[in-house]
């Protein structure tokens, strides 16, 4: 309880970064419809510039990632948890200022430019604070409280965004992402980082020490593509993790890009319909990872929960694609409660396949892998989504790119129970990666 209470202002500092982010989440789908086809229910460009955005962050994510984390290991986590955290801001400013189609356009190349350095950023590097803080036996339940947090923000966003203007959404939005970053650089103090990079008597030595030397690398002290896949050769628990990462987010990443434009098409949803969704959405993710994940991971083990996790994912996707009643979607966001396990105890397993001082290291190669995917699932939903939902689909079946998403999330799930527990490898430095 102690060390809980010496991460509540990182708790506090999660929670209105992700307040801040959610609230325009109800809005962003009538804005961008309103900008781009006014009076319509149903609009291919939406849904193509929505994967175009989600593609070209992806891209720079994935190779923006692994150097954060690697920079947050040397420069510490609250140094690097400032540039996403202010790059955030500026998106929500625009759309704050107006909404018309020419201030629409500047919010969409300013978010994607924005979004390559920082999406993803701030919730693992919290994710590696915690793990420089708390020991590994307690790791996953401090996990799923910290996915708590940020589903609690997600509730208090979209129930502030069912009662706000469009205007006044974003204008908060901006306001709170400010607020974030003022606490963080305030009250946040640095994470207690394990400075020897090799001591022998570390919880878990250093997995990455196992790549060969690179004796003609022009930025040595840069983790490079090799030492991902060193890592993924190395370690074959992280590399199931990391399978798993990769088609967890392709399935929902091409379930967010379609679903709402799905139900606008469909149900002729709004903002509110969308921020109830969400609020069931974030009121049942808390519940799960605040109150069940702290009992349950103890006595099931964090490999079944992430299984039992995957596999009520790949069932309420398949739910939302056959929806035939406005009610059905209510219903299959009730199954998130289950769901939510999921990507905690994932993230925890890869933390324990890593040595204390590689955690930054080990949560970007992850968090960069996701983003890989966030490249892969527009490119094959966003056709689909547009095709099934326009008057020259080949055949009827609105939620056809959901089902799609589904059966990812379903090869994640069969991946998921090859994995095994096992004890972190006890091997190798960092170190003598970089000076052989």
């Amino acid at each position: 309880m102690g060390k809980l209470f010496g991460l509540s202002h990182l708790f506090m500092t999660v929670f209105l970064y992700c307040f801040a982010n959610f609230i325009v989440v109800p809005a962003i789908t009538d804005v961008t419809m309103t900008a781009l086809c006014s009076g319509k229910d149903e609009c291919s460009l939406a849904i193509y510039l929505t994967g175009a955005q989600q593609a070209i962050t992806g891209l720079g994510s994935m190779i923006a990632m692994p150097l954060v984390g690697y920079f947050s290991d040397t420069y510490g986590r609250k140094v690097m948890l400032t540039l996403p955290m202010t790059l955030s801001i500026f998106p929500s400013v625009v759309l704050a200022y107006s909404r018309t189609k020419y201030f629409f356009y500047s919010y969409y190349v300013l978010s994607t430019l924005t979004a390559m350095a920082s999406q993803g950023s701030v919730q693992f590097l919290a994710l590696a604070y915690v793990a420089d803080n708390v020991p590994e036996s307690k790791r996953s339940a401090v996990f799923g409280i910290m996915s708590g947090i940020a589903s609690s923000s997600f509730v208090f966003g979209n129930f502030s965004a069912r009662f706000l203007s469009t205007a006044a959404t974003f204008q908060v939005a901006a306001a709170m992402g400010m607020i974030s970053l003022v606490y963080m650089r305030v009250l946040l103090p640095e994470s207690m980082m394990n400075k020897s990079m090799c001591s022998k008597d570390a919880e878990t030595e250093c997995l990455l020490e196992k790549a060969p030397s690179k004796k003609w690398q022009l930025f040595k002290t840069l983790p490079s593509v090799n030492d991902t896949l060193c890592l993924l050769r190395t370690s074959p628990t992280f590399a199931k993790v990391a399978i798993v990462a990769f088609f967890t987010n392709v399935a929902d990443v091409g379930l967010m890009a379609s679903l709402m434009y799905f139900l606008k098409a469909q149900f002729h949803f709004n903002k509110n319909q969308f921020a109830d969704i969400m609020i069931i959405s974030g009121v049942a993710g808390s519940i799960s990872q605040l109150i069940l994940m702290p009992i349950l991971t103890p006595l099931v083990g964090e490999e079944k929960m992430l299984s039992i996790g995957l596999f009520f994912n790949f069932s309420h996707m398949i739910l939302y694609s056959i929806a035939w009643a406005p009610w059905v979607p209510y219903a299959a966001t009730m199954i998130s409660v289950v769901a939510i396990f999921a990507m905690p105890c994932l993230r925890s397993i890869a933390s324990k396949q890593i040595g204390p001082n590689e955690q930054g290291k080990a949560q970007g190669y992850i968090t960069g892998i996701c983003s890989f995917a966030n490249i892969v699932s527009p490119l094959a939903f966003s056709p689909l989504a547009a095709l099934f939902l326009s008057n020259n689909a080949p055949f009827h079946f609105p939620g056809f790119s959901i089902m799609c998403s589904g059966l990812a999330a379903m090869i994640a799930f069969i991946q998921s129970i090859m994995i095994r527990a096992i004890p972190p490898v006890t091997t190798c430095a960092y170190r003598k990666l970089r000076h052989p």
